[in-house]
């Protein structure tokens, strides 16, 4: 049996839990036992258990008179608040399933998420229901305490449904895919309960914590944000959206609202991370995830940072573990292991499981994979496979597209996306593997890097960074550094400083978003060393042309300027017809940088000059002295 293999069968132990009910039924559970205890605070007003059981509950009457219980998916459009719990919970209570939207989305996704999602009824509040887009559905209007509208006059006399049930649905959430094609994902009530229980398991979690509430309404990371608290009787904590778009504002109002233990987006958790921290902050735990994390945390941090992967496929979290500060950083922040009643596998194309240490497509089964994709069954299928490694003929692997190794300590190594991996010269990179080495550096806080094509059959690596305040960083010691973890052809050709990385509503890094390279924000080097003979002028006024660029450092390595070996044998080609000279495409290699040309050239240039005549080598050397055609 493959370690691979032996890996993921013990990491698939069942751990059993109490199915005594759905999480809005342990959520009213907790409302009995304690309904004086808060359960919900903002800025504005606090709620207590008792208030948030009984305005759900009275929405939930509302819905049922409307015809909503099991399998009844009802639109959820409100802002990041208490009164979004209020309609989730009122949703659940019914028996239905809630469809999140957010508020700001243009009415074009909003109508497309309400028709695909075939939702009958949204839940919204009185000063952006004019925000929705018309369609056959009726609206549900919630008050700023939470309070339902009457009851609209299409009202029916309300029936008993059937309660639902763990198999029913619990929620529906829609993700961009790589068609750009929204896709709404089936989760389950026994998905959603599975969550809670390994969370409060995982975690500690008592009636006495005070959980932060702080990720976007339609980005999956709010479930785990909400119901693993409400449903032990602890404290969620709602931040104002001005605090979570700034670092040292969100860590202040940490440490002042005595938060025990908060989920931050990755891209945000690593400027956090960065951050000086009281040795009296009452935060035990940071759980993070959403994006690549790049950065271990330093040592004497008040808090544990725990590290989380899972697509939205397979209910918010697949994989965790705590990341400790470590002298070497390498090697990219483990992704953990695979959490209650989950399985991993890692498979190769051909769908057998990876030796450990091998790169293999990760595959996730257990109790969290999702129902599947709403109305697209075609997709489903595709996507949602049958288990070969299991004895069930219901089991199912969901293919997440993110390349996975298992390491020696039987944790997770993320690699990137299949998707994202791109041809540079010839040789395939993972573009998370170069952006790891660029946060090695101490002088850079986060990086991203993309791949652009800039011709045809030419794509070149672009560095986005953030530097640290106050650090100064030259192109040539950064490539210097890159150069001594990284071969040549992974090394970025042009660096992008940036003030922070653009992020997406669900806190992951904006690729789309990054800024075009120019003369204002590419880093160049202050003293640039100049050309000191004709030859080098000559030389790089080639590479210039060449490569599209502006200057060439007589020191810069002409690979690491975006130059490959279709432009290396152009460029013998130029010096053939300019010099006259015959020199290998292996020479190209071994003096890749303007001054090692010159000198090589010059070096053939004397050996051909003994044979030559007077006239020939005078041509030859007024030829170097003008401009070079392209």
């Amino acid at each position: 049996m493959s370690p691979a293999r032996t890996i993921a069968k013990l990491r698939s132990a069942p751990a059993p839990f109490p199915k005594v009910g759905t999480v809005a039924e342990l959520v009213a559970f907790q409302a009995a036992a304690t309904p004086d205890a808060i359960a919900l605070a903002s800025t504005n007003r606090v709620w207590s258990y008792q208030e948030l059981d009984e305005r759900a509950s009275a929405l939930a009457d509302v819905l049922r008179t409307l015809g909503v219980g099991p399998e009844v998916v009802v639109g959820l459009c409100m802002p990041r608040s208490p009164e979004m719990v209020v309609g989730a919970l009122g949703i659940l209570k019914a028996g239905g399933a809630y469809l999140p939207l957010d508020p700001t989305y243009p009415a074009a996704r909003l109508a497309f998420l309400l028709e695909d999602g075939q939702a009958p009824l949204v839940v919204t509040g009185q000063r952006i229901k004019e925000r929705l887009p018309k369609g056959i559905y009726h609206t549900i209007l919630l008050d700023d305490l939470g309070r339902a509208a009457a009851l609209p006059p299409f009202a029916q006399a309300a029936t008993m449904k059937a309660a639902a049930t763990l198999k029913n649905l619990a929620y529906v959430i829609y993700t961009s895919g790589s068609t750009g094609q929204p896709k709404g994902v089936e989760i389950t009530n026994e998905s959603l309960l599975n969550l809670v229980h390994w969370h409060q398991q995982a975690f500690g979690v008592t009636a006495g914590d005070r959980a932060s509430q702080v990720a976007n309404v339609c980005f999956d990371a709010a479930v785990w944000e909400i119901w693993p608290y409400l449903a032990t009787g602890a404290s969620l904590y709602f931040a104002e959206d001005e605090t979570v778009s700034d670092p040292e504002l969100l860590r202040d109002w940490l440490v002042a609202q005595r938060i025990t233990i908060a989920f931050i987006p990755t891209p945000l958790a690593e400027r956090l991370l960065t951050l000086p921290w009281p040795s009296e902050a009452a935060l035990r735990t940071m759980l993070t995830g959403s994006d690549t994390l790049h950065l271990y945390p330093p040592a004497g941090l008040p808090f544990l940072l725990v590290n989380n992967y899972g697509p939205t496929e397979c209910t918010v979290v697949a994989t965790s573990g705590p990341v400790h500060s470590s002298a070497s950083t390498d090697q990219l922040p483990p992704i953990g292991y695979a959490i209650a009643n989950t399985q991993v596998y890692i498979l190769d194309e051909s769908g057998n499981q990876v030796p450990a240490g091998t790169a293999g497509e990760l595959h996730i089964g257990g109790m969290g994979v999702a129902r599947g994709y709403r109305n697209r069954p075609e997709l489903t299928a595709e996507r949602f496979i049958p288990n070969p490694f299991s004895d069930r003929p219901d089991e199912r692997l969901f293919e997440t597209g993110d390349l996975a190794r298992f390491l020696p300590d039987s944790q997770i190594a993320f690699v990137g996306r299949i998707d994202e991996q791109v041809k540079v010269h010839g040789f395939r990179v993972e573009p998370n593997e170069v952006a790891a080495a660029l946060d090695a550096h101490p002088g850079i806080q986060q990086s991203v890097v993309v791949a652009r094509e800039v011709a045809p059959g030419d794509t070149r690596l672009i560095g986005y960074l953030v530097p640290v305040p106050g650090s100064h960083l030259t192109l040539r010691a950064l490539r210097a550094f890159l150069r001594g973890r990284l071969p040549d052809y992974m090394v970025p050709a042009t660096f992008v400083s940036l003030e922070k990385l653009p992020l997406t509503p669900n806190g992951k890094v904006d690729r789309m978003s990054l800024p075009a390279a120019d003369e204002s924000n590419t880093l160049r080097e202050e003293a640039r060393a100049a050309a000191r003979t004709e030859m080098e002028r000559t030389v790089a006024g080639m590479l210039e042309r060449l490569l599209n660029l502006e200057h060439v450092d007589v020191e810069e390595n002409f690979f690491s300027l975006g130059g490959h070996s279709l432009l290396g044998a152009q460029l013998v080609a130029r010096l053939r017809d300019t010099f006259g000279i015959e020199m290998p495409l292996r020479a190209v290699f071994e003096a890749p940088t303007v001054a090692e040309l010159s000198a090589e050239i010059e070096r053939l240039l004397v050996t051909k000059l003994e044979a030559m005549s007077e006239k020939e080598v005078l041509r030859i050397l007024d030829s170097t002295r003008q401009p070079q055609s392209a």
